[in-house]
């Protein structure tokens, strides 16, 4: 307390200052005052951290709002288009099935793009390929994608690229979208099975004991919806605006139509596997006639309108509708011997024969006229309807890298 009092002393008692004072002294003495006052008091910092730090969060927490609110809006837009749901249940957790990411892990990203921009169609009778990751364009082009086994590949609309459906692991399945001039990412992962939309443009899977339907937008899934399901059951293709789903192994069929709170409708429990549909909504499918099963048209509500019994459709479920509907082809027994059968749905043409070898992959239709697939040696076939008709056998190429457990995919779509 004495050092302060003799402070206190030295401010207010001493000699006056002297009355003729220069303007040197007169801004020393000043600039000494000043620095006298701030080393007495308290040392205010011209930026409090704290505030700043406050600032920062609150910018931060705002530039998120506003994300989130833009995001929303993309999804209530899409709503509006007949899907709803940003999400599954809010009542139970689920283990999330998109994924942020990418499976493979970090990896060195090529500054080349890996896939070129499709053309409009392939010409005709070609088609695209999907050989142990590299994908093999109709002109002999191939471009290495850097992915595991494919099971299914599709277009996108719009010559955007293609999406692929890998093949099933431990780990379940994985959705890779190519774009086109750009290199593949996965859009979700770990799903039981995935089924596309003929368009591309929809997806649905299951996962975690729920049925999963949402939309593609810009290489995105949007607007998801949910809902329950028992086990065994799973997508098995798209109708329309509704997704079919297939009971258990046993077989049995249904429809369900994704939106909050709508469940799948009534199993057709004779319904065994469908084929696809034709322009007047018809289901093309194989169904339970007795003791024995037969192809037939099914309508809105999954009950066969017309059956025909003339041949024996394999219980593989390998088969599909051309786009305008007339023919299938499909896996049968005709006559005491196995193969790809094609049945004329307009029943004009002549009977049911086997035209090629046993379907062993998915049927891919390039437009009315040009039908593909791969045999179980793994070689691509190829049919035209009017000449099988005229009684010429599909043709067969060898595709170069099969073998060893790999097996080329034929590319579909988009319808």
């Amino acid at each position: 307390m004495k050092s302060s009092s003799a402070w206190s002393d030295n401010q207010t008692g001493g000699p006056e200052r002297p009355l003729a004072v220069t303007d040197d002294e007169r801004l020393e003495q000043e600039l000494r005052e000043t620095l006298a006052q701030r080393v007495a008091g308290p040392h205010r910092l011209p930026v409090d951290p704290a505030g700043l730090a406050l600032g920062r969060a609150r910018r931060t927490r705002r530039r998120r709002t506003v994300a989130g609110l833009a995001l929303a809006g993309i999804a209530t837009a899409l709503a509006a288009g007949g899907m709803i749901q940003l999400g599954g249940p809010a009542d139970r957790s689920t283990t999330p099935t998109v994924v942020l990411g990418d499976p493979r892990g970090v990896a060195t990203r090529s500054a080349e793009p890996v896939a070129p921009v499709p053309p409009d169609r392939p010409a005709d009778g070609q088609v695209d390929l999907i050989v142990a990751g590299v994908l093999v364009t109709g002109t002999g082009q191939r471009y290495d994608l850097g992915i595991g086994p494919v099971e299914r590949a599709q277009r996108l609309p719009d010559r955007g690229g293609w999406l692929l459906t890998g093949a099933v692991t431990a780990a379940g399945r994985t959705l890779w979208m190519v774009p086109a001039g750009g290199e593949p990412r996965a859009l979700l992962a770990g799903a039981e099975e995935i089924v596309l939309s003929p368009d591309g443009r929809q997806v649905a899977w299951r996962d975690d004991g729920q049925i999963f339907a949402a939309g593609i937008v810009a290489g995105q899934l949007l607007a998801m919806v949910a809902e329950p399901a028992p086990t065994g059951m799973v997508p098995v293709r798209f109708v329309g605006d509704q997704v079919l789903l297939r009971a258990g192994p046993q077989g049995g069929h249904l429809l369900w139509r994704p939106s909050p709170g709508t469940p799948p409708g009534a199993v057709a429990p004779d319904v065994l596997d469908v084929y696809g549909s034709r322009p007047d909504g018809r289901l093309v499918a194989r169904v339970r006639a007795g003791m024995r099963s037969c192809l037939a048209l099914l309508g809105p509500d999954l009950t066969p309108d017309t059956t025909r019994c003339e041949s024996t459709p394999a219980v593989d479920g390998r088969g599909a509708v051309s786009p305008d509907g007339r023919w299938l082809l499909v896996n049968g027994r005709l006559a005491g011997s196995d193969g790809a059968i094609l049945v004329d749905l307009a029943g004009t043409a002549a009977p049911q024969r086997t035209v090629g070898p046993v379907i062993d992959g998915v049927v891919v239709w390039a437009d009315a006229r040009n039908a593909a697939y791969v045999d179980r040696g793994g070689a691509l076939a190829r049919l035209r309807p009017d000449e099988v008709q005229a009684g010429k056998w599909a043709s067969s190429t060898l595709v170069a890298g099969v073998g060893d457990g790999v097996r080329p995919v034929v590319v579909a779509g988009p319808e």
